[in-house]
This record gives structure tokens, sequence and C-alpha cells, in this order.
């Protein structure tokens, strides 16, 4: 288990627990299916994880649903076999993949970036990988299980608490959890935090230089969170309003794409133009996060994602760059922690495991 220490207006400082023996009976595995790799980890009945690490298998998705569950069975064997474990030992599974899909794990119909093919379409994925496996699994979107590891870093199994987190990639997703359970609505759609839309005044007054800016959204909105915060809004939202201002900037010349991939790095090594990128981005957070605080009065706020995996320099300059965005705040919520969350490649998985935990303990009369 992990336990944290939080700094009022700061960050907050995770502390690891060494490691114990453990029972290799009742395990829950957390599986996290991405467009190219299943990332699989193993909860123990103690709230320990026995794989530290990635654990992770190629998920060939773009073959189609039947050879890819095939995949994540041989990748919930490979992690079982690494504790020296069998998959007679699982009592439960919790899966998270990207959406869109509904609470009961069923693919949209309209396919996705990440489910190409066409079986994809309205696929159950949950209930073929629980036929698959004859195993209970409890189904989540990525963001959402990202959400619930980073809630559970900060307040364990606390009945009381609620936090928000953002999930910086390629979109932007992330969840929030309410007195210790996730918000998923009564379709699964809940926590889509990217398509919130943003007081683009409110920002525009913070940083004249965004004034002009378009930033259309993949969704159809104009100006939401994921527009001015996501890989996919450096690419085509941001990048092309700042590069006329920077001539002879070593990214002019490069495709997008290729140039938006870059921009972190530069960005981590004081780049004026990319800091000045990820400046819009953490300050369009400090105004979303301003809304989640009027709406739900969390406990915390948590930022995490392959956009801030970075240097700790780099996250602190950020982390104070979202507080800078925050408007004034009342003063019992003013000093709102803000954390960086841990261990990001394998935040879905671990939620995932810890949320279907909770529901087989809450199901046995355990919880």
């Amino acid at each position: 288990m992990i336990d944290c220490e939080i700094d009022k207006g700061t960050n907050l400082r995770f502390m690891e627990h060494p490691a114990q023996p453990t029972d290799r009976k009742n395990l829950v595995a957390g599986i996290d299916l991405g467009g190219t790799a299943v990332n699989v980890t193993l909860l123990d009945q103690t709230g320990r994880f026995l794989i530290e690490d990635l654990c992770e298998h190629p998920a060939r998705s773009v073959e189609g649903p039947q050879v890819c569950l095939r995949q994540i069975a041989e990748g919930l064997d490979q992690a079982v076999e690494r504790v020296a474990a069998s998959r007679s030992d699982i009592a439960a599974i919790g899966l998270d993949t990207p959406g869109p899909a509904s609470a009961a794990g069923v693919l949209s119909r309209r396919g996705s970036t990440n489910f190409i093919h066409a079986d994809w379409a309205g696929f159950d994925i949950r209930g073929r990988l629980e036929e698959l496996l004859g195993l209970p699994v409890h189904y989540l979107n990525d963001g959402n299980a990202a959400a619930v590891w980073g809630h559970t870093n900060l307040f364990g199994d606390e009945p009381d608490r609620t936090s928000v987190a953002a999930i910086i990639g390629t979109g932007l997703g992330g969840g929030i959890i309410n007195d210790g359970k996730v918000i998923a609505g009564s379709h699964g759609f809940g926590g889509e935090l990217g398509h919130v839309l943003l007081p683009v005044a409110a920002l525009v007054e913070q940083l004249p230089e965004l004034a002009g800016i378009v930033a259309p959204c993949n969704c159809g909105r104009t100006a939401d969170l994921e527009s001015l915060c996501s890989l996919t809004a450096i690419r085509r939202n941001l990048l092309p309003h700042f590069l006329p201002h920077f001539p002879g900037h070593e990214l002019a010349d490069l495709d997008t794409a290729k140039a938006a991939v870059r921009v972190r790095g530069l960005a981590a090594k004081g780049d004026p133009m990319c800091r000045a990128i990820f400046q819009v981005q953490a300050r369009a957070l400090g105004l979303f996060f301003d809304q989640m605080i009027n709406i739900f009065d969390p406990d915390a706020l948590i930022v995490g994602g392959g956009a801030i995996e970075t240097t700790a320099e780099f996250q602190q300059w950020f982390l104070e760059e979202i507080r800078a965005g925050l408007p004034p705040q009342r003063e019992e919520q003013a000093d709102i922690p803000i954390a960086i969350m841990p261990n990001g490649d394998t935040a879905g998985a671990r939620g995932a495991a810890i949320e279907a935990r909770r529901l087989l303990a809450h199901r046995t009369g355990n919880s």
C-alpha cells in the first residue's frame, strides 16, 4: 500500500511501504487494454500490488476482438506466472479500455481510435472476456480507472473523500471519485472531463498572446478542455497558433504531428515557445479545476498522463502554473492540494484492480 502526506497548497508526498510476504489466493487482476499493448497487474488480499512495474503483452487489437481476447488471456497468464501463482488463484478481474463505451463495457457502435477493426463496433468486451476466462469482470473506461488509482494513492480506503483527476495524453481523460466511488453516470460517460467547455475569455485575459486562437475539438465542440490541453491540442491548435510568433523555430519545418511529440521535451529544457504551449495547457487546467471545485468541493486535484511524465522541476513548474490559472477561491478551498499521479504507465491497470476488489468485497459482504 502507499500512504501520502498532504502539504496544503503544495504537492503531495507519496511513501512506499516495503513489500511483505503474501498469500497467492483470491487475487484480483487489473487489465489495462490499450491500442497496442495489454498491461496486467495483480492485487492481493491485503491491498498490495504484486507487480510493481509494467507487465505488458501485445494487444493486436487491430486484428479484431477474437485475436485480442486471446492476447488478453495470454497476458494474464504471463502475469500470474511471474508471481508464481495460477489463473485459479484469481477471484475477479478489473478491465479498463479507452472509450467510448457503456458502463457495462459495450464499445460504441461508431468504433474508436483504438478499436478500428469493424468487429469491435458494439462489441461487449466485458461480457465476452468474462465468458472466456470464467471469472467476474468489472469494467471501467481508462480515464476512470486511472482516477481510481490516483485517488487511492492519496486517501486509501477512506470512504468520504472526493478527488478530480485529469489525465493528459493524446486526448484529455480523467475521472471523478466522490465519497470514494467512481462517478460513471447512467450511460458510462460520467467523468468525460475533456469535453467540458472552458471560459476562453478568461484564459485570454490571463494569456493575451492567445487572442484570436481557434480551438476546435474532434468531438465537434470548440474550446473544450481537450482542445487546449492534450497532445491533439498541441498538434491541431497550439502549434499552428504559436509557430508564426517564433520565426525560425526548430519545429517549424517538421510535420505537425512529429513536431507535437517533441514539444514536451523542449518545454522541459526551457524552450520559450514550448513552455508557452504548456503554460496554456496548465492555465486551461486551472480554469477547468475551478469549475470542479465549485461543483464537487474536492479534497484534492490530480494530474497525470504522458504529458507530465518528465523531470521533477518541470512537474513543479506545471503545478504552479495550474495554481496560477485558478481564479480566487473561497478561503476554505484556497489551499486545495494538487498532486501528480505516480506510476502513470500502470495507473489504469492498478485502478481497475482496486475497483474490482472493492466491488468483490461488497458482493461477498467483506467491505
